[in-house]
């Protein structure tokens, strides 16, 4: 049955039409074909079979709509493990670069946030460890007096 339509529809496609005609046919839908009592009775009233004998005349009025994808004027060819290699470490570069920009963007935003609070006199001047050590041993000095 199927090897007749191989060429017109998938198996998958035949399928589906002898579904729903036979679905159809077994609520109560009108058969197409003019069959006499003893064929019926020789198909048993079978509605699988009717559906099937109804596409094998190319009666039925079902159409069928494939959705396929977009052509395109590419052919795809198969790559060598070098020019895999070649392009990994393209994109690794690439990446590498993005990345310092987006480091030096970061720096540079935390430049113009510390210039714009030192305008605004927001900040004390930030501590280094030799001041902290010069007061402390000016402490010790005063205490002993």
């Amino acid at each position: 049955m199927i090897e007749k339509f191989e060429g017109k529809f998938t198996k998958y496609e035949v399928a589906r039409i002898l579904g729903a005609r036979s679905l159809q046919l077994a609520m109560d839908a009108p058969i197409l074909l003019k069959l006499t009592k003893e064929e019926e009775e020789d198909l048993n009233f079978n509605t699988l079979k009717i559906a099937e004998r109804e596409l094998e005349a190319e009666v039925l009025p079902i159409t069928v709509r494939r959705p396929l994808p977009k052509k395109s004027g590419k052919a795809i060819k198969k790559l060598s493990e070098e020019e895999i290699k070649e392009r990994l470490e393209k994109k690794a570069k690439v990446e590498e670069v993005k990345q310092e920009k987006v480091e030096d963007k970061e720096e540079d935003g935390e430049v113009k946030e510390e210039k714009e609070i030192a305008e605004e006199g927001e900040i004390m001047e930030l501590a280094n460890p030799e001041d902290e050590s010069f007061e402390e041993e000016a402490g010790d000095e005063t205490e002993e007096i």
